[in-house]
């Protein structure tokens, strides 16, 4: 009789552990989450800017089409992009305190405003209020030689900081940003 309640209780915790492990996982997001980072150094820990952002694709799609010219864009896919100043900066010419804003661009032919917001989780710029702005800054646009099919964020290293660069297709904009 022991044995058959053992028997009986095993059998009861394998059937409700397997129906707690059969849970369904969603496939790869089309437009994944990145990071890029200043220090870009994975071996640099002490991180003076971050920016987390969605990843769109062009599929043969024009730019003008997903990131519209005059018009406020998420910067990137999926939720506003968020950008944490771990320090103080001197952000496209204009003080920024440390912390973590919500990045919107509205991109343009020559130059790209690069907007921080301090309203965070916001799903694309459906609820942008640019009564939350903290700052509104210029980006001067340039052409790549390459062709991105990835909107990409980096970090390029200059005298005193750095300069975030947003590229996709050939487009490029860049915004100084000094420790």
């Amino acid at each position: 009789m022991k044995n058959l309640l053992g028997l009986g209780l095993l059998l009861t915790v394998f059937l409700t552990t397997s129906n707690l492990t059969a849970q369904k996982f969603s496939g790869l997001d089309k437009s994944p989450a990145d990071i890029a980072s200043f220090p870009t150094s994975y071996k640099e820990s002490d991180k003076a800017v971050r920016v987390i952002y969605g990843r769109p694709q062009l599929k043969g799609r024009d730019l003008e089409t997903l990131a519209p010219t005059g018009k406020v864009w998420r910067t990137g896919a999926n939720e506003a992009a968020e950008i944490t100043f771990y320090k103080d900066v001197n952000f496209g010419g204009e003080s920024v305190k440390a912390g973590t804003y919500a990045l919107f661009t509205i991109p343009g032919a020559d130059e790209w405003t690069i907007i921080l917001n301090k309203n965070l989780n916001q799903w694309g710029a459906y609820s942008y209020d640019n009564a939350a702005d903290v700052v509104r800054v210029s980006g001067k646009v340039s052409k790549g030689s390459e062709s991105l099919e990835a909107f990409s964020v980096a970090f390029k290293e200059v005298d005193g900081g750095a300069h975030l660069i947003m590229g996709w297709d050939t487009t490029r904009v860049a915004v100084p940003v000094t420790m």
